[in-house]
């Protein structure tokens, strides 16, 4: 029978209540890195990388939905499962390569925001990061003391900001649609555009949050029965198509914002990148950049907090107050701002690192994906298992490509 028009609104209304963790783990998708290397990006080649952006997003795509599916099928994290799998010195050596990826994610974030304190303020770079660092702890206080849905709902709104402010320029100045096709041809244009290639992969396929994204379906959903599984799996698809969605299109917008607007110009820096939107489009759009790139450092690195918790509890199996666990991944970022290294290289730098920690959190959460056992209730298809295994192979030579052209370079 066909249902009615209010059963179907209550069902929208339903499922609608079932989104949110993908939202969350969406910032990270946006943090600051993604700023560094989509404004270099766009500034020094134009639209050649569009293309590493659009295949990065589908790849996010289907990597966050295979985490979700596994926590929310199995009811355990994605580190607690490896966990589970693997000898006691194995995986301490698994969470040690985890917890570099963890601060190098901080210190994208706590740049990030430090960076647009000091556009915004005028406040010196070591403050803004002690800033940044308060209030994200703070966000992360919250979701310890409130629950997952006011952290989710204020993550949201954050995510919101984002949008807006990144966004916003393109209506002043619309990129080329002609040479935005032209830029989905993979190509790249030497070491440098290499190095970004791999930025750009490592700032949109975030390690930390393909294992986040389990636990947040595991903490929002709990056991499940076998009868709400499809349900849930489908509200999940919905999750993370819009989410991914989202976070592609602030991405792709950021790069044909530099490409439009600043493509051949002196920029150096997010400072410069906000000078030059400044005499380009104007003080506006400028702020509305600063104020992106704040809400983007708080939200991402209250993430990031959060997912080096889940990670930490997984592999070594115990639980530390949180501001003590805030402090191993947020001090190396204060001490390297503290020295005067030059945070837009650090930034790029960090993204790269990024990158070589996705293939750690690609092949456990393939082979975890595969598992019918495991999985039993909802296997995942043959099909998507072998579009993931490629995904990692795709990756893991991007990043060979990588050293190579470094070496090469290195000789001459």
């Amino acid at each position: 029978m066909t249902r009615t028009l209010p059963e179907r609104g209550r069902t929208l209304l339903y499922r609608s209540r079932l989104l949110g963790p993908a939202f969350v783990a969406a910032v990270a998708y946006v943090d600051p890195g993604n700023v560094a290397t989509n404004t270099s990006a766009g500034a020094g080649y134009g639209y050649l990388l569009v293309w590493v952006l659009v295949g990065a997003t589908l790849i996010a795509g289907l990597v966050q939905y295979l985490s979700a599916k596994v926590g929310l099928v199995t009811g355990r994290s994605l580190p607690e499962l490896v966990g589970s799998r693997t000898r006691h010195g194995s995986r301490i050596a698994y969470w040690i390569q985890a917890e570099l990826v963890a601060v190098a994610t901080d210190l994208a974030e706590i740049i990030g925001g430090s960076v647009a304190l000091q556009l915004l303020f005028r406040l010196p770079l070591i403050i803004g990061a002690l800033i940044t660092t308060a209030v994200s702890t703070s966000l992360l206080i919250i979701q310890n003391r409130t629950g997952q849905r006011d952290f989710e709902r204020v993550i949201s709104g954050l995510l919101a900001v984002v949008t807006l402010g990144f966004l916003a320029g393109l209506f002043v100045r619309p990129p080329d649609a002609g040479r935005t096709l032209a830029g989905l041809v993979p190509r790249l244009r030497g070491t440098e555009s290499a190095r970004l290639a791999v930025g750009m992969l490592g700032a949109t396929v975030m390690p930390h949050v393909v294992y986040l994204h389990s636990a947040l379906v595991r903490d929002r959903h709990g056991p499940v029965r076998a009868d709400r599984l499809p349900g849930l799996m489908r509200a999940t698809r919905i999750d993370v198509g819009l989410a991914m969605g989202v976070a592609g299109a602030v991405n792709l917008g950021m790069l044909l914002l530099s490409a439009s607007s600043l493509f051949g110009r002196d920029v150096r820096g997010l400072n410069g990148a906000y000078q030059a939107l400044e005499s380009q489009l104007g003080t506006v759009i400028a702020v509305l950049f600063a104020v992106a790139l704040l809400a983007s450092g708080l939200a991402s690195t209250s993430v990031g907090g959060y997912a080096g918790s889940v990670i930490m509890a997984g592999l070594l199996r115990r639980r530390i107050p949180i501001l003590v666990r805030r402090l191993l991944t947020a001090i190396p970022s204060l001490i390297v701002l503290a020295l005067g290294w030059d945070p837009t290289e650090l930034l790029i730098w960090s993204q790269v690192i990024l990158s070589f920690g996705i293939p750690f959190a690609l092949v456990p959460l393939v082979r975890i994906a595969q598992d019918r056992t495991l999985l039993g209730a909802a296997p995942t298809r043959p099909f998507t298992i072998m579009v993931a295994w490629v995904i990692v192979g795709l990756v893991i030579a991007l990043n060979l490509l990588l050293l190579v052209l470094t070496a090469t370079d290195a000789l001459k």
